[in-house]
């Protein structure tokens, strides 16, 4: 069949329902080694020169014995620190050099049934595939997990556990004990026992891993740009068999299979939780999985997705009624349920799922020979833990086209009688404080099987949908100026009303077209008095609908269309962005169209309603102690600016919802102030007709509306602490939490300051791969780091300095926050007077360049340079200046940076010596009122402790 035939000519395949589907992967090199162990190749290039990889295990934490619970997890960990080949983390170092970034999640996972390990790399090399094939061969048989490995990652791995012991993770836990009682599921989640982790011995670990880890429980998958596929399969066995001597000494186990039992009654549970978020109702039942075998099986699959389709949409239009029962709901109502069984789904409903569903199918065709590496990885994967059929695009899209159309809306609503109060059902409410019994709930759960018993639940009510996102189109627009920029294949259109779109036509994804527009002025722009209500104009504006239709409404006219557009307003800007299928794009410059001639007039019910959900959100998060110490920060950092305050209970009584809508509509009124770039699947002779009929067809304002010179912009009121500050944000917990912020002052001078952000990019990378070296895998005291640059509190003045600051991040056990805040300070001064070895310059410079490479194939990397070149300082009409300039402050940047650059760097634009300008945050637990009163007994002075000794010689500055 052509490759190229289009999706709406695509013939659906003739099959019985009984038809097997095909059973071995399509489109894969698929084999078994001679010591058992499935491997899955395949040629993508997509992203260019890279090579998606992974080694799966059908091993989980459900494998583990009492007295080993956490130890399939803890062995994850142990694979990055030391194999038979490597030691001393040489694989994380590795990968960071060849600018593989290591990182939380980014490179294994442990569930209760397998474990899996990846890798993104580089294979413009040819040794660098084999030696990350090496690494992933050391973890089916060379892990070494020796007591000093396994005593330098507990640390990590504590802080991991800790990590999951907040109010999100203490209910999902209490949950899945909920849901699994009775099987070993239960008492098996991944991250172990807080004792085990603690003190289990290496021999323990190293008896799980010799057991369990066989290569007949193991497959191999490379996806990427290869040359050959045979090539890739040859250097598996080679570098898997060369494991074969250390294997033949294991014995082979046949994995057990524990099952989870159903239950008739339901089952209950009132669920207290202190930090929670909000209340919440969670219904659950228990399925049986359904293997997809044949062609009845995967329609069934796609009845099913239909279903929980439909109910989420319902769910949706629900939590948006007056008095709703629910602001948001994802999962399922048994009084909806009910009504279905009753009542099922209308044909509209199973009109606008099915035509998602199509939509959603098309793109995923159109893009087939698009599709990133990491895609096929993970569908590989699957086909081996869980035996997902893997048929291939083109069959699936013919498969669907076969079955979709025949699915009735009988046969859609059949699915809710599994979903009935007595088939394994579960019935969980999260409060704050307990205020529903288990009492109530049975009485509820009795109160709709009489309702559904009678017949008395009434049947869905539908809203009156137009046919249109715009029933009246506009008159268009005309073409004042053209310029083509052959240099980057754009082209820029100045249009009648002012309005000055840029569109650069790629070939990344067939399916895909990004677009986003943005003028100068916002909030800096409101006087104080106003800035609450103003700072609200978008969540109220956006809960009414600001796209000429409620959100309700909107959803069902986009049915079936991939096209959506969200709105921004910040301190300096405003803007919009979005995505579309090629398709779709009338339907997106609609939505932008209707952004600027929509009047959004608040009802008293719609502000109540949306007042009622700001007031709930900001008690969860005073309830969060997280939430709190960010705050804090923010406080300290920008001077306690109104800007950076958080919204409290008592603020909301002050909000105008009339002004804030008000504020919001004359951010989207007056076309002449705002630029646009369009990036992707783009046919110039069928999108200029569009942007002039939707783009140059917005109505220009009687006289200019916030059209603002970015150089007269009111600054932000904020200025960063002249000394240093440490302080503890104490709050109650449920359980020990700590969190770490190191914040150092940023100023960038005017003369070279877009190579000063690249300078402040490339020292923040620098100090996170240094960071994780000295906390984690030296001191083994934290999990993850993360450095960031904030930049964006300073007006976008062509000639003014930029201040900000460089933050170091990180959690932790609340009793070593100081001591890990000592160490952080001690290395960042080492680097400021010793500068940094070669290879960590080269390791920054290279995950930079990988990240660029990356960037390079995406539309959005596209947009985001035609956006910032025309936001650079450098722009005053012509678009080529700025975005050629970009390239070479990147290049100059990156052809000077040395040892000593770097270095010069870290003393130009961090304080110097660094321990003696900054801020530092840690957010403990506040103690209990005994040990309040015993601290008080035993007061001792530690400020000047702290600051002692971490002074940075000045000379590091240098000329």
């Amino acid at each position: 069949m052509p490759s190229d035939l289009s999706f709406k000519s695509l013939k659906p395949l003739e099959l019985r329902e009984e038809d097997f589907l095909p059973s071995t992967p399509v489109g894969v090199v698929y084999g078994t080694l001679d010591n058992g162990m499935c491997y899955y190749v395949r040629q993508n290039a997509k992203p260019r020169a890279r090579a998606a990889l992974a080694l799966g295990v059908r091993i989980g934490s459900v494998m583990e014995e009492e007295e080993e619970r956490g130890v399939a997890h803890i062995l994850e960990h142990l694979a990055f620190s030391a194999t038979t080949k490597y030691t001393n983390h040489d694989i994380v170092k590795f990968l960071e050099s060849i600018g593989a970034e290591f990182g939380a999640c980014q490179n294994a996972m442990t569930s209760a049934d397998e474990t899996i390990y990846e890798l993104l790399v580089p294979v413009d090399k040819p040794e660098l595939l084999s030696q990350a094939i090496s690494v992933l061969a050391e973890f089916s048989a060379g892990i070494r997990a020796s007591q000093e490995d396994l005593e330098k990652e507990r640390g990590a791995v504590m802080e991991e556990y800790r990590g999951d012991r907040n109010a999100l993770g203490r209910m999902q836990e209490a949950h899945w004990l909920l849901l699994m009682q009775g099987s070993k599921y239960a008492d098996r989640l991944p991250i172990g026992l807080e004792n085990i982790i603690r003190n289990v011995s290496a021999e323990t670990v190293r008896n799980f891993y010799r057991k369990w880890y066989h290569p007949k429980h193991m497959a191999f998958v490379a996806v990427g740009d290869f040359e050959d596929t045979e090539s890739v399969v040859e250097l598996i066995k080679l570098h898997f068999q060369e494991k074969d001597p250390v294997v033949e000494k294991r014995a082979y186990n046949e994995l057990p299979l524990y099952h989870v039992p159903s239950h008739e009654e339901p089952r209950f549970s009132c669920f207290a939780e202190t930090e929670a978020g909000g209340s919440a109702v969670v219904v659950s039942w228990k399925i049986p999985s359904r293997q997809i075998v044949t062609v009845a099986d995967y329609r069934y699959t796609v009845a099913e997705g239909m279903f929980h389709s439909a109910l989420n949409q319902r769910f949706f239009k629900l939590s948006r009624q007056q008095e709703p029962p629910f602001f948001s709901c994802a999962s399922v109502d048994d009084n909806l349920v009910a009504r279905i069984r009753l009542h099922g789904f209308s044909e509209r409903e199973l009109a606008m799922v099915r035509a998602f569903l199509t939509a959603d199918m098309e793109s995923a065709y159109l893009e087939r020979d698009q599709m990133q590496s990491t895609s096929y990885r993970e569908e590989y994967m699957e086909h081996f833990l869980h035996n997902e059929p893997v048929v291939g695009i083109e069959y699936e899209a013919r498969l669907q086209k076969a079955v979709l159309p025949g699915i009735t809306a009988t046969e859609v609503a059949d699915i809710a009688n599994l979903l009935k109060a007595r088939l394994s059902c579960i019935i969980k409410t999260i409060e704050p404080r307990v205020s529903v019994t288990v009492k109530d709930l049975k009485n509820v759960i009795a109160k709709v099987q009489a309702l559904e018993d009678e017949g008395s639940i009434p049947p869905w009510n539908e809203e009156d949908v137009p046919e249109e996102v715009v029933e009246n189109k506009p008159e268009p627009g005309v073409i004042l100026e053209t310029t083509v920029y052959e240099e980057f294949g754009a082209t820029e259109l100045v249009l009648s009303n002012g309005l000055r779109v840029c569109y650069k036509p790629t070939d990344f994804l067939d399916d895909q077209i990004v677009f986003s527009g943005f003028a100068y002025g916002g909030l800096s722009q409101v006087p104080e008095k106003d800035f609450l209500t103003c700072s609200m104009g978008s969540t109220i504006a956006g809960e009414i609908g600001v796209f000429g239709h409620k959100p309700s409404v909107l959803m069902d006219i986009l049915a079936g269309k991939r096209a959506e557009v969200g709105t921004k307003i910040g301190a300096y800007m405003r803007s919009f962005s979005g995505d579309c299928s090629p398709t779709d794009l009338e339907i997106a410059l609609q939505l932008i169209y209707q952004l600027f001639v929509t009047s959004v007039h608040p009802g008293n019910d719609e502000v109540k309603l949306v007042m009622q959900m700001t007031k709930e959100g900001i008690e969860a998060q005073e309830r969060d102690p997280f939430t709190a110490y960010v705050n804090r920060v923010r406080e300290i950092n920008y001077g306690n600016s109104y800007y950076f305050k958080p919204i409290t209970v008592k603020d909301l009584r002050k909000v105008d919802p009339l002004r804030a809508c008000a504020f919001f509509d004359s951010c989207f009124k007056d076309p002449s102030a705002f630029t646009i770039a369009i990036v992707g699947k783009i046919i110039p002779e069928k999108v200029v007709p569009l942007i002039l009929q939707y783009l140059g067809g917005i109505p220009s304002p009687s006289e200019p509306v916030m059209k603002y010179n970015r150089d007269d912009l009111q600054g932000l009121p904020f200025t960063f602490p002249a000394g240093i500050i440490r302080e503890e944000v104490r709050r109650s917990m449920v359980e020990a939490q700590g969190s770490v912020q190191i914040t150092f002052p940023v100023e960038l001078k005017a003369s070279n300051m877009m190579e000063e952000v690249h300078f402040t990019s490339f020292i923040s990378k620098l100090l996170e791969t240094k960071m994780m070296q000295v906390l984690r895998f030296k001191h083994g005291q934290i999990y993850t780091a993360s450095v960031s640059a904030f930049l964006g509190g300073s007006k976008p003045s062509r000639s003014s300095d930029v201040c900000g600051d460089i933050a170091i991040s990180f959690s932790c056990d609340p009793d070593s926050a100081w001591k890990l805040v000592e160490f952080s300070l001690e290395e960042v001064a080492r680097l400021q007077l010793e500068g940094p070895t070669k290879q960590e310059v080269l390791t920054v410079l290279e995950i930079e360049q990988r990240a660029h490479e990356n960037g390079q194939q995406e539309n959005i990397y596209w947009l985001d340079r035609l956006s910032r070149a025309y936001q650079s300082r450098l722009y005053v009409g012509d678009l080529n200046t700025s975005f050629q300039a970009q390239d070479q402050w990147r290049d100059s940047v990156r052809s000077s940076l040395d040892e000593v650059a770097m270095q010069k760097a870290l003393c130009r634009i961090l304080p110097v010596p660094c321990a003696q300008r900054h801020t530092a945050v840690a957010l403990v637990p506040r103690p209990s009122r005994m040990k309040a009163i015993a601290g008080l007994l035993n007061t001792t002075t530690v400020s000047r402790k702290r600051q002692r000794g971490l002074e940075c010689a000045s000379s590091c500055c240098g000329d």
